[in-house]
């Protein structure tokens, strides 16, 4: 049996490629598929999009989109939450957003579904600050810590209730603590 080595998919080619459900990310010529989001996952990322969209919208400060893909550096990524300043929305001529977002996000939000590759999502957050964001939370709903990743510093792992997280300058009037973000899994 002769053995065909395919050749990977250009970043290039696979942004040709139809979306999927759940989406795909292209990451060192790899395409992976994220795992479907589960009910704490979900809650959270509903929950905190509606909190920082709540404050930002009105004032025209940034946007929480869902799920957005954002190609940037060689990466084809489809953060769970991704906040773009306001001046910072891709849009089209007309003032329409734009169906593509080829820039970083200001910060992206991970919230980690059971099964899912912590390397490979710690290193995505890592990949976005490496190209300009400044600030990354990965929400653990399992353990009911979120691992807070500052531009050019030592991460901060949170797990205390009342521990206050850090958001972008940006968005200062946004109070969260650890508890309010694991306080939504309760109905």
């Amino acid at each position: 049996m002769v053995e065909t080595k395919v050749k990977p998919l250009t970043l290039d080619e696979f942004l040709q490629l139809p979306e999927t459900k759940p989406a795909q990310e292209y990451v060192n010529g790899q395409i992976t598929q994220k795992p479907m989001p589960q009910g704490k996952h979900s809650r959270i990322q509903a929950e905190l999009i509606i909190a920082i969209n709540a404050i930002s919208k009105p004032q025209k400060i940034c946007y929480a989109f869902p799920e957005l893909r954002c190609t940037f550096g060689g990466r084809s990524l489809v953060p769970d939450i991704v906040v773009l300043q306001w001046d910072r929305i891709p849009r089209e001529e007309n003032g329409d957003i734009a169906n593509s977002c080829l820039t970083y996000p200001d910060w992206t939000i991970e919230v980690l579904s059971p099964n899912q590759n912590y390397v490979k999502v710690t290193g995505n957050i890592l990949h976005c600050l490496n190209y300009g964001t400044g600030l990354g939370w990965l929400i653990d709903p399992e353990t009911q810590s979120i691992l807070v990743f500052l531009s050019q510093q030592q991460p901060l792992l949170l797990q205390e209730s009342e521990d206050s997280l850090p958001v972008p300058d940006f968005l200062s009037e946004l109070k969260l603590t650890v508890g309010d973000i694991f306080s939504w899994l309760k109905l």
